[in-house]
């Protein structure tokens, strides 16, 4: 399996299409904390730097990866999330909480030309027919 690279604008329609995306790159290995992790990166985007941002989501692990990398570079490298506590009445404030929850490892890497948030998942072994 060849790495995923999307560039597209940071807008709420896209997060169906990502999930698609990523169902339809890893296949047999999909994982619906795959599809969770791009769906809460980009609306972290979206929630603070505002619809309509350059963003790239890079999806890797080929070959014998026990893990697959999902990261999302936005350009803005000031920025930095960081989990919060959300109260119970509140209906954001949680997609760092989850994915830290189902991600093995998660960061944020700076760069001149902007940042990228990373996680990192288990990856599914591929179940193949003898």
């Amino acid at each position: 399996m060849s790495d995923l690279t999307i560039r597209l604008l940071a807008v709420p329609k896209a997060a169906g299409m990502l999930r698609h995306a990523v169902r339809e790159h890893l296949g047999a290995d999909a994982s619906p904390d795959a599809e969770l992790c791009v769906s809460e990166l980009l609306a972290n985007v979206i929630a603070h730097l505002g619809e309509g941002t350059p963003v790239t989501l890079r999806i890797s692990g080929s070959g014998r990866a026990t893990r697959t990398r999902v990261e999302l570079t936005d350009p803005d490298p000031r920025t930095r999330p960081l989990p919060r506590q959300a109260c119970d009445t509140e209906e954001s404030g949680r997609g760092l909480a989850l994915l830290a929850s189902v991600s093995l490892r998660w960061g944020v890497s700076r760069g001149r030309d902007g940042k990228t948030v990373w996680c990192e998942l288990p990856r599914e072994p591929s179940h193949s027919t003898p």
